[in-house]
């Protein structure tokens, strides 16, 4: 995803300083794209720059945010982005390895950070139905606008129960693996037989 899009799109919804956006990012879009404080101020003066936005005019007083509102040129570009065709971007994720070398070289203490993965997924997935239930318990009569973002929080909320159900059966193989009793030796071959020289 492009964070310039990213932060075009939190400007049309409403025009906000860097602080404000920043802060938006924490409570939403930070959920499917993260990105620092820094580079969105740091974008936000590229978007200037390339004339997709513009701040409002400041009011009077010394220490007042710079609101940036989206340009027509802003709004065309983000519209452009949205109709662009893109393919499924394939599963690239570090833990996928690390569970094929548990296959391997384990056991290891691996399911210990399984076991905090867990926890972390469902702390989110607990945040994500929150925000359902508190902004869209009538999603269904909401207006197309509201749809399609209560679509995007579904996508997480989805995302999330898969990774819970992911990590709980990963748990399971993993202490049965090391509830296993250990394989028996293999038996001994015979001893060859003694060739008795002929008389």
């Amino acid at each position: 995803m492009s964070l310039p899009h990213a932060l075009i799109t939190a400007l049309v919804e409403q025009p906000s300083s860097g602080s404000d956006l920043a802060g938006r990012f924490d409570r939403s879009i930070g959920f499917f794209w993260h990105a620092t404080h820094q580079q969105i101020y740091r974008e936000l003066g590229r978007l200037e720059e390339a004339g997709w936005v513009e701040p409002l005019p400041a009011e009077s007083g010394r220490g007042r945010k710079r609101v940036y509102r989206v340009l027509p040129a802003g709004r065309a570009e983000l519209q452009r982005w949205v109709a662009e065709q893109q393919d499924p971007k394939p599963l690239r994720d570090e833990f996928m390895v690390r569970l094929r070398a548990e296959a391997v070289v384990g056991p290891t203490a691996l399911a210990t950070d399984i076991r905090r993965r867990l926890a972390l997924h469902q702390q989110k997935l607990a945040v994500y139905q929150a925000i359902a239930a508190r902004d869209f318990a009538n999603v269904d009569d909401g207006s197309r606008k509201q749809q399609l973002q209560h679509l995007v929080l579904e996508a997480g909320i989805v995302q999330e129960t898969q990774w819970i159900a992911f990590s709980q059966k990963a748990l399971v193989i993993l202490e049965q693996a090391q509830n296993l009793p250990e394989a028996p030796p293999p038996p001994k071959s015979p001893p060859p037989p003694l060739l008795i020289p002929p008389a």
